[in-house]
């Protein structure tokens, strides 16, 4: 019987690493927007149709953000197979730091309360986490 060493072949610096480009960033970005522009939608026909209460649309609102949290930090730990929940909380958190900064631009300034403001963070980046975990 004839024994068969197996070497592993050295692996150049670099190579059989997943990476993540801006490119790929921008466009899990856009496609976390077109979601919570989709829902957004869905919501407001539903405000307008069912007169919901202010309770219920500030409850979609939370949940649309915990969505695409959750589908930025998937689709990014989709492409980055090691660290997926680092990946998907750095995507929950861009998420949220555009979403202040176009509130601040078009509201000339951040009109909520910082318990508000704390909770949407936490949430947009657990959400971005939990994603990437379930990748």
């Amino acid at each position: 019987m004839e024994k068969k060493m197996w070497k592993a072949q050295p692996k150049g610096k670099g190579e059989n690493k997943p990476s993540i480009s801006i490119l790929s960033i921008l466009k899990i970005l856009l496609a976390m927007y077109m979601v919570t522009g989709i829902l957004l939608l869905i919501l407001s026909a539903m405000l307008y149709r069912m007169q919901l209460s202010e309770s219920v649309v500030s409850m979609g609102i939370v949940l649309i953000y915990v969505l695409s949290g959750f589908l930025g930090g998937f689709l990014s730990g989709k492409i980055m197979k090691q660290k997926r929940f680092l990946w998907g909380m750095a995507m929950g958190a861009c998420y949220f730091l555009i979403l202040m900064a176009g509130s601040i631009i078009f509201q000339q300034g951040i009109n909520m309360e910082m318990s508000r403001f704390v909770t949407t963070l936490v949430l947009c980046t657990a959400s971005g986490m939990i994603g990437g975990m379930a990748s």
